[in-house]
């Protein structure tokens, strides 16, 4: 099969092996979608070495411990936990010691034409949802995750700084809850997508007026080292930032700000995909409008190019 591949510091399309990995079923992308954390892995980030992608939809080809998947649209879960530990048997292996991460961490991902996960990872697509709505299900799934690190109130005033896609997904999500959400970006045209949502917009050139201090939460969706300095100056004494930026680098930060304000300072990497799974066929998000380009895999480092570009949203791979 195909897979877009990155080894020893290249990245390409390669013929490889389809993953036959035991007690595992095999899914048939249909559609993965290109994220920041991709491009930061092709910039060094997690020292990962194989296919990458994590974003997908696609159709359950093999299923050895549960037949009832052959044939179906699904979604996967990207952190596959050892399965025995305390925090597998809860449910949830996003923290275990031994899991392996789709694309990121010791398994590879989802820009090939299959991709290999446990059937407990798999996540059933309803009719109702197409394939270019379901291959967002994991960034929106990253956004809602908030929501289990942080209480957020109606009446909570709510900022998010970066325009990019998780931070337009962050202010999506946080909108469900909080009716008071800013989201600041350098980007007009992005900006108008979260418009038409009700939400409010800064640039960040122009929060010489907004008030400072003012924010009940800030999300640090921006990517970027200057975004937690802009985070730090808008959220109140005792207020809280949600760090949810993955980059290769090691940022600098005023400590004594963070001491003095008493602000709390909270990560949040991973959500549950059927919440937004569920979001999503409820008709309460349709991230369509973020697709910029549709492209075969066949292309998948060029698309690797055109994603990098700025002011770039949403571009799919279609093998």
């Amino acid at each position: 099969m195909n897979a877009l591949r990155f080894i020893d510091g290249e990245l390409s399309l390669s013929d490889i092996d389809v993953p036959q990995l035991a007690g595992e079923s095999l899914v048939r992308v249909t559609l993965s979608g290109i994220c920041n954390t991709d491009l930061e892995i092709v910039r060094g980030y997690a020292g990962f070495s194989g296919t990458i992608g994590h974003e997908f939809v696609g159709v359950v080809e093999q299923c050895i411990d549960d037949a009832s998947f052959v044939g179906k649209r699904v979604v996967g879960e990207i952190n596959a936990g050892c399965g025995v530990c305390e925090k597998c048997a809860a449910g949830d292996p996003r923290h275990c010691d031994k899991r392996t991460v789709l694309g990121i961490v010791g398994r590879d991902g989802a820009h090939a034409e299959f991709v290999s996960l446990p059937t407990r990872n798999l996540i059933l697509v309803p009719d109702n949802v197409a394939d270019e709505q379901a291959v967002f299900a994991e960034p929106l799934a990253a956004a809602i995750g908030i929501t289990e690190r942080v209480e957020v109130r109606p009446d909570d005033k709510v900022a998010v700084i970066g325009d990019g896609k998780l931070g337009l997904f962050c202010s999506f999500a946080l909108k469900q809850t909080a009716a008071d959400v800013t989201l600041i970006g350098k980007h007009r045209n992005k900006l108008e997508i979260a418009k038409k949502r009700g939400i409010l917009r800064r640039l960040v050139s122009d929060l010489d007026d907004i008030d400072l201090r003012a924010f009940d939460i800030v999300v640090e969706a921006s990517g970027s080292e200057s975004g937690f300095a802009t985070a730090v100056e808008l959220v109140r004494p005792r207020g809280t930032i949600v760090l949810k930026s993955t980059f290769h680098g090691t940022p600098t930060w005023p400590a004594s700000r963070i001491v003095v304000d008493e602000i709390a300072v909270v990560g949040s990497r991973c959500g549950r995909l059927q919440a937004a799974i569920d979001l999503i066929a409820s008709d309460l998000v349709d991230p369509t409008d973020m697709i910029d380009e549709v492209l075969p895999l066949s292309d998948g480092v060029n698309a690797m190019e055109r994603a990098a570009r700025k002011g770039a949203l949403k571009i799919l791979l279609k093998p």
